[in-house]
């Protein structure tokens, strides 16, 4: 039997890590079920514990009180100039709802790379505009529907069908798709399915942000924060489809205000940060999939098994605040 000679052994064939979509890099953690587990009871916690009182009553309205000058809940709006106003800011005091937790699955995947600060500037506004375009036309659409169909849009509706109101129902099928999608999102950045994107964002490369920016948007189409249904009710009543456009856009728009300050201060300020991020780039795989799969099962397990629980169609835990 002869013995091959080391120099020449063949060394073992490594396959370099394939990034196939900004959200998927290709650098899976060893312990990816780890991520996985912990993100999904992270999600269900989230989800067991949020007050909506608190978010949307305590913090949405001081903020909106605070901007405006007055009572946002209780003052109606007075014109469409006034609305403008009120749907900016009612947008920007709903960043602190139940709705945008989910906004923050974008922010590991855009941490990193440039160097110096105006690049980073240039990355930041860059990454902001293409989920802006992935928003506002989902935004603008769904205002101009509410403009042209008024008070007949099954999101005015209060009236119950077995419990649920068509308002409700609606928010449980909107943000129960959105979470889906999240889940699915988180999935693929651990490696753990395909990546429904990869053949996408070959020819679109930043279609993934665009992505998460129409699910930004198809938050107003969900929606039941109060203040949102003020100027929902406003922009059905005035029957003008130019003005519903806007004002759901400047919604978004005001959603985003927080989020985008994020993007700025972990791009400009974070380098610490980048550089830790950029010494093993497994680390953003498990930033970028826990926001995913936190936000995924935080929006399906509140907006659907908690609410449903809520109704008396299955049990689901109460925590003792709510």
């Amino acid at each position: 039997m002869t013995q091959v000679p080391l120099q020449s052994r063949k060394p073992p064939v490594v396959f370099a890590p394939a990034q196939t979509s900004l959200f998927v890099n290709g650098m899976f953690p060893r312990r990816r079920w780890l991520v996985l587990t912990l993100s999904v009871v992270a999600g269900l916690l989230l989800a067991y514990g949020w007050s909506a009182q608190l978010a949307d009553d305590t913090i949405g309205f001081n903020v909106a009180d605070t901007l405006l000058g007055r009572n946002a809940n209780g003052t109606p709006i007075g014109g469409i100039l006034s609305g403008v106003v009120f749907a900016f800011v009612s947008g920007l005091a709903g960043s602190f709802t139940a709705c945008n937790v989910a906004a923050f699955g974008a922010v590991g995947p855009l941490v990193g790379g440039t160097r110096t600060r105006g690049e980073r500037l240039g990355h930041a506004l860059r990454s902001l505009g293409w989920l802006a375009a992935g928003m506002i036309p989902v935004s603008a659409v769904y205002g101009a529907i509410v403009g042209i169909v008024g008070t007949r849009m099954p999101q005015f509706s209060t009236a119950k069908v077995s419990g649920i109101s068509p308002r409700i129902g609606q928010a449980m099928v909107t943000f129960g798709v959105i979470g889906l999608v999240m889940i699915v999102l988180g999935l693929a950045a651990l490696g753990v399915i395909r990546d429904p994107l990869a053949r996408l964002s070959r020819r679109y490369p930043n279609a993934p942000l665009v992505l998460v920016g129409a699910l930004i948007g198809g938050f107003l189409i969900g929606r039941p924060y109060p203040l949102f249904g003020a100027m929902f009710r406003h922009a059905a009543s005035s029957h003008n489809p130019f003005y519903g456009a806007l004002a759901f856009t400047l919604q978004s728009v005001g959603n985003i205000v927080v989020m985008g300050l994020l993007f700025l201060v972990l791009l400009l300020l974070g380098g610490r940060l980048q550089r830790w991020l950029a010494d093993r780039p497994s680390r953003v795989t498990v930033l970028t999939a826990a926001a995913f799969l936190i936000a995924g099962a935080f929006l399906v397990v509140y907006w659907d098994i908690r609410l449903l629980g809520r109704l008396g169609y299955l049990w689901f835990p109460r925590p003792p605040w709510s």
